[in-house]
């Protein structure tokens, strides 16, 4: 199946760039990249999006897993479904997976991506995280467009 050498890549991608950063800065390290606009900021974050949950080591490690473990039943059960469902749950999957690791080996997530005009600093995991919701959104909106003709 193509869409494990997808989950792999951006896996792979992601613990590349989080390993690169946890050994070659310092924790709070901040590097400019485009002046202020852009920053290379090294953040460990014990917490969900935007630090909720910090703290909460159990629920950020058995909610992801439960997820990537539908994710990955619901795409070997529907191995024909539409491409770009298939597309979305493999970044979903890869991404929740790439910040379990993090969680489960390291006990925090770490985050270098540092916009000014964005509060949160983010990674790789997080970027393909939300395309595979903006896709799956994209998708159903689709389907749903083609199921309503079909009735």
């Amino acid at each position: 199946m193509a869409y494990i050498f997808l989950m792999a890549a951006v896996l792979v991608a992601d613990q590349i760039s989080k390993y690169t950063v946890r050994t070659f800065m310092s924790e709070g390290e901040s590097i400019n990249v485009i002046g202020d606009f852009f920053r290379l900021t090294y953040y460990e974050n014990d917490g969900a999006a935007f630090s909720t949950l910090s703290g909460q080591r159990v629920i950020l490690i058995m909610i992801p897993a439960i997820a990537i473990i539908a994710g990955l039943i619901y795409m070997f059960k529907n191995r024909n479904a539409h491409p770009l469902l298939h597309v979305s749950i493999s970044f979903i999957v890869a991404g929740g997976a790439g910040n379990l690791i993090d969680r489960a080996f390291f006990g925090s997530v770490t985050d270098m991506f540092d916009f000014s005009i964005f509060p949160p600093i983010f990674n790789v995991a997080d970027i393909f995280v939300v395309i595979g919701c903006g896709l799956l959104v994209v998708y159903i909106f689709m389907y749903e467009k083609l199921e309503g003709k079909n009735d």
